[in-house]
């Protein structure tokens, strides 16, 4: 019996973009930036005035009030996305075993909108006034369990926290479970709302953001000789993954296979690269070994490019010195220009760009890459979305803690 193959059915997308696949994929191509003032609470004695709101989330468009009020704002998300996957993939829990269904979620930070609200309450209004919900919205696993309660699915059902790889490595864990023969189909991707006081203020301590508060639009400006840090942004991607025969005997639309995965881990700083971006290339040469896929093979990489001095470097070193010769010719974006940087839902939004693109045929552009820094040199997509025949297609996902994840993906044959 041959390796099971996993494939993509389903695609749900809340970002700074709009909510919902099209609006994020509609402007990503168009080159238009989701980065504003932030507006969910007031920032005066901040350095940092901007972030990738999701200003035209609702949540009480997918469910009730009432349950909206028991989830954190990063599940909410997350629930909302899976909700959007779910009816791509046609999926209905009354014709699937339900113990064949699974929930593989990634976020890097969880529930800190709760934590901090529940915080404040303790310090203002004691113990006794401290709710009930607090530890079931705060913890890292609430969106994987509410998006298994909501679909009935009760096979495997974890929460990954791999900083800005979150969804990425959870994508992984679920394609491994569906090869393993242990389910069938597996919610999997990120979701991600750090973007509250403490959040803010402790990425803005690390000296990690972009402090262009004048200029929000462009402040998000990957690979750029004028970068200046990350722009904090929220959201969530959840793909739906199925072992391939399973999605053709359900007769649903295939958006994609994932055709290698690798990880691996710098071991080194706790919230820097490593300068000679091994341990990212480790990651990337893994995926492309499971993909049996020469370097010739991969025609775009939608990189992990943060818009951060430091991880821009590294990641164009180890492109390099995985690509060899062929690092000049594949064709290299950032869509983080548009988002921003969802951190642990990162890896899901920027997969499921990858996927349109390989379907477009199209490398969406790097926003605000206006000149490259000397050192980021590869053959960028700059502003402007470009005609590309993909055969196979890349993601990139590194984060904090040194961890590195790479998804490549194709089209089945």
């Amino acid at each position: 019996m041959g390796m099971r193959r996993v494939v993509v059915t389903g695609m749900g997308a809340v970002s700074p973009l709009g909510c919902g696949v099209p609006a994020l994929w509609n402007a990503v191509l168009a080159g238009q930036s989701g980065i504003g003032p932030i507006t969910r609470f007031d920032t005066a004695g901040f350095d940092v005035h901007i972030g990738g709101q999701c200003r035209d989330f609702n949540v009480v468009d997918y469910i009730d009030r009432k349950q909206a009020k028991r989830l954190d704002r990063f599940a909410q998300f997350g629930l909302v996305a899976s909700i959007q996957a779910g009816r791509d993939a046609g999926i209905d829990v009354d014709t699937l075993d339900p113990h064949r269904v699974g929930v593989i979620l990634g976020s890097g930070i969880g529930g800190i909108q709760e934590l901090e609200d529940q915080h404040i309450r303790l310090r203002t209004k004691g113990a006794s006034k401290v709710s009930a919900f607090t530890i079931p919205k705060l913890m890292g696993n609430a969106a994987s369990a509410h998006i298994a309660i909501h679909f009935g699915a009760k096979g495997t059902s974890t929460a990954v926290a791999t900083a800005c790889a979150s969804a990425t490595n959870a994508m992984g864990d679920a394609m491994r479970a569906i090869q393993r023969n242990e389910v069938d189909v597996v919610f999997s991707g990120g979701s991600e709302a750090a973007l509250t006081p403490l959040g803010v203020a402790a990425f803005a301590a690390m000296h990690a953001l972009s402090t262009r508060n004048d200029e929000p639009e462009r402040a998000s400006r990957p690979f750029d000789v004028d970068r200046g840090g990350f722009v904090l942004s929220e959201g969530a991607g959840v793909l739906v993954l199925e072992e391939l025969e399973h999605a053709r005997r359900r007769g649903v639309t295939i958006h994609a296979e994932i055709k290698g995965f690798g990880a691996s881990t710098d071991a080194g700083h706790i919230a820097q690269p490593l300068d000679d971006g091994s341990g990212a290339a480790r990651a990337m040469r893994t995926a492309m070994e499971e993909a049996h896929a020469s370097p010739e093979r991969i025609s775009y990489i939608n990189a992990h490019g943060t818009g951060t001095p430091l991880g821009d470097k590294a990641e164009v070193i180890a492109i390099r010195t995985v690509f060899g010769s062929h690092a000049e010719d594949v064709t290299i974006s950032s869509t983080k220009g548009a988002t921003g940087h969802l951190l642990g839902a990162s890896g899901g939004v920027e997969t499921i760009a990858t996927i349109l693109a390989l379907n477009g045929n199209v490398a969406p552009p790097t926003v605000n890459l206006e000149k490259v820094d000397p050192e980021c040199r590869l053959n960028h997509v700059m502003n402007q979305a470009r005609d590309l025949r993909i055969d196979l297609a890349m993601n990139n996902s590194f984060g904090f803690g040194g961890h590195n994840a790479c998804i490549v993906l194709g089209r089945v044959e």
